[in-house]
């Protein structure tokens, strides 16, 4: 093979909406409130392999609203992206799919969050920026250490 044939290939194939789910268990009532929000945000990242170098991208993030304990909204949206990642060293693959591809797929999420939850009839939730680079750092953390107490774990029985 050529040296040219070794070049590294990053494209965006496609962005889209996977999944997208809006619940409103306390309304018309909760539109009667006068007492602002409680916002609880919650945010997971995937990526799995589709054919040699193709990758599907997700970053799924919920967003809980209540006034005292009664739920206003609970939205819950999936977007993804398909990528071409070809003759990336694998050193640089985990951490383009798990930093990389979010931070490209997550611009589109957070508009369609927005859009939804003034739909819905509330003034729209805008949500911050989000640093997958430490996102990805402190899973990887977590992942080292669920495994270094695994064995511990075993060891007892």
């Amino acid at each position: 093979m050529s040296e040219e044939n070794l070049q590294p290939v990053f494209q965006i194939q496609r962005v889209y909406l996977k999944d997208l789910s809006l619940e409103q268990p306390n309304s018309p009532g909760i539109f009667l409130e006068q007492e602002a929000p409680t916002i609880e945000v919650a945010l997971d990242v995937g990526a799995e392999p589709l054919a040699d170098g193709i990758f599907e991208s997700t970053v799924t993030i919920t967003v809980t609203a209540k006034v005292k304990d009664k739920v206003a909204f609970l939205v819950e949206g999936k977007q993804a992206g398909i990528f071409e990642a070809r003759n990336i060293p694998a050193e640089q693959l985990d951490p383009l799919l798990g930093i990389g591809c979010p931070n490209i797929v997550y611009p589109y999420l957070r508009a369609n969050i927005a859009d939804t939850i003034t739909r819905a009839g509330f003034p729209p939730v805008h949500l911050a920026e989000i640093n997958f680079e430490v996102f990805y750092q402190q899973r990887q953390q977590a992942i080292a250490e669920a495994a270094a107490q695994a064995p511990a774990a075993d060891a007892t029985h």
